[in-house]
């Protein structure tokens, strides 16, 4: 079968306000950022983004408000080359908006107000089946309400995966058992299973008890670590080296650009295995993590010095 699109993304739109600062503040205390920035963000159009970027045909199903915020990002959707057929202007509601802070050493603390993302529902899913057929893999996050991306999973045959972020408590069922592959970091996997995730090792315990609550793929991505999975038919446990950086700059949108590459090589590298698009995928993020702002750190294909096949690509990885 032909697919129009390799990676469709449902979720969410959201346009960042970032100041840049020595540190991040503590609780009640004013610091003088150097800089501010405005630019487009959100999980959902950040992964699609990203895929985009690394030359995927994609799509998004979402939300914009009826504002100036939500015709700039429209228009910028459009220039990445992302069909926005499926991005719908919502009455009465704002754009999603973001308050970042990035620190000189790289961390960051975010605030998001959702706004039209609340709105992307099951019956959105409902109407763009279409779509889903179209498409080779499937891309969901928590940023907009669960019932839709509930009813996306179930509608789509495909390749799925579920970056179930930002972390939620007792997330639901449906959510660990429909995609093909589940994706968490350190801290999202933290709050999931009620377990410590600083380590190699409580990273692997966390996935276990991942897949003990219904998950078929696993992926925990552990940043300087690097990144673990499980695949769903296997009792071993692969940990993927990280790829190195000599500087970081500003780690902001760097697990958006890891997913969207990820659903990119899984995509158009059907013979490639998993461990090969983890591998190149975190390539990605780390050239990500090397410059400045979000969709702005997303990089070309041309620039990841990758091979066109990643099939070939030589990861290094072992088995925990």
């Amino acid at each position: 079968m032909s697919h129009k699109f390799d990676v469709v993304v449902f979720g969410s739109c959201i346009v960042d306000f970032i100041s840049y600062v020595p540190r991040l503040p503590r609780v009640g205390e004013t610091l003088h950022g150097s800089r501010f920035v405005t630019g487009f963000g959100g999980k959902g159009a950040n992964q699609c983004v990203a895929a985009a970027r690394l030359g995927s045909r994609t799509a998004i199903v979402g939300k914009l408000g009826n504002d100036p915020w939500g015709k700039n990002y429209l228009n910028a959707l459009q220039s990445e080359g992302v069909n926005v057929d499926c991005v719908d202007i919502v009455d009465g509601e704002s754009t999603g908006i973001a308050q970042i802070n990035v620190a000189e050493n790289g961390d960051n603390q975010i605030v998001i107000v959702v706004g039209a993302n609340n709105r992307l529902l099951a019956g959105d899913a409902d109407q763009c089946k279409d779509l889903f057929n179209e498409a080779r893999v499937l891309v969901c996050q928590l940023e907009t309400p669960s019932v839709g991306t509930i009813e996306a999973l179930k509608h789509f045959s495909g390749v799925s995966i579920m970056n179930a972020a930002p972390a939620m408590e007792n997330i639901s069922h449906d959510l660990l058992k429909l995609p093909t592959i589940f994706c968490v970091n350190e801290s999202e996997a933290a709050l999931i299973t009620d377990m410590q995730v600083e380590t190699v090792m409580q990273a692997k315990a966390a996935l276990l008890k991942l897949r003990s609550m219904g998950c078929g793929i696993v992926i925990i991505t552990l940043g300087e670590k690097g990144a673990i999975f499980q695949m769903k038919d296997s009792s071993k446990i692969k940990h993927v080296q990280p790829h190195h950086v000599d500087k970081v700059v500003d780690t902001t949108g760097a697990g958006d650009a890891f997913i969207g590459a990820l659903a990119h090589f899984i995509a158009r590298n059907p013979s490639a295995g998993l461990t090969e698009c983890i591998s190149a995928a975190n390539r990605v993020a780390a050239i990500s993590v090397q410059k400045t702002g979000t969709q702005t750190s997303f990089p070309r294909f041309i620039e990841t010095g990758l091979p066109e096949d990643v099939s070939s690509y030589k990861s290094d990885w072992e088995y925990i």
